[in-house]
């Protein structure tokens, strides 16, 4: 065990200190998830303007929406950076491997794919912290916005979100060992595929009846939801948090498979040692 802990303390240190010597780095990890909360707090201010103007006019219902609005959005765009940054947390820092072509350095040391994975998980979580954590206080600076509001269901919302990035980071990592570096740019926009699906800024009954059910059978989907009926004062949603629980496992248990059997393609066909920029 306490092998076992020191190897994945070393990995961790090693993208520590890629981080640490490079502004560049942490900058753009604060850089996105800080223009999109500015930029989407303008919008739902603007917005929430409008339809108080509109029911000042009679719209009692255009009130009550205005009065959720900054909410339901910037809450919704917090949420997404999560599951973004979580996906590109643990892609770029297996990438990170790739450009240094330490790939297969890696796999001829006594490192265990579990705890490489760990490692991979845990950066992905350091990333994700730091990126989303500073345009939520900006939300609050600007906006006045505490997504701390929504009170312990966050931590239940974040949780599912990182477990599903992390899935998706791990379909991207097998892809660039499958594929090598020309299938990088799945790194940046895996779950992009989802996000229209996804409900972030929307309900799901928005989206016509028969996607209904694709978009049901993604965690994000159920994360979302609950967020929704939180922000407007439901409560939170036991049956969407259990399935986004009992499908991060699957998704999760898919992702490990998948990187698994790259892994022994790459083995196979000797590309680990190839694999580079």
């Amino acid at each position: 065990m306490n092998a076992a802990i020191n190897r994945i303390g070393a990995l961790l240190l090693r993208h520590f200190y890629l981080l640490r010597g490079s502004p560049i780095r942490i900058g753009e990890i604060i850089y996105l998830p800080t223009v999109q909360m500015l930029l989407w707090g303008f919008v739902a201010q603007f917005l929430t303007q409008s339809l108080q103007a509109a029911g000042g006019a009679g719209g009692s219902a255009s009130n009550a929406l205005a009065a959720q609005l900054p909410a339901l959005l910037i809450s919704g765009v917090l949420l997404w950076e999560v599951l973004f940054r979580a996906q590109v947390g643990v892609a770029l820092s297996f990438l990170e491997e790739i450009y240094a072509r330490n790939l297969g350095h890696l796999f001829v040391t006594p490192l265990r794919m579990g705890e490489w994975i760990t490692a991979l998980f845990v950066m992905g979580l350091l990333r994700t912290v730091l990126g989303v954590g500073v345009a939520a206080a900006l939300a609050f600076a600007v906006h006045r916005l505490a997504v701390v509001d929504l009170g312990l269901p966050l931590v239940a919302f974040f949780a599912n979100l990182m477990v599903l990035g992390w899935a998706f980071g791990l379909i991207a990592c097998a892809l660039v060992v499958r594929y090598g570096v020309a299938a990088e740019n799945f790194a940046w926009g895996t779950v992009f595929a989802i996000a229209p699906l996804c409900g972030i800024y929307y309900p799901i009954a928005t989206l016509p009846a028969w996607v209904q059910p694709i978009s049901y059978a993604i965690p994000a989907s159920h994360v979302f939801e609950g967020m929704r009926a939180v922000a407007q004062g439901k409560g939170f949603m036991w049956d969407h948090f259990w399935w986004a629980v009992g499908l991060n496992v699957l998704y999760m248990l898919a992702a490990l498979a998948c990187l698994r059997v790259a892994l022994a393609s790459a083995r196979k066909l000797g590309l680990l040692l190839q694999t580079g920029d």
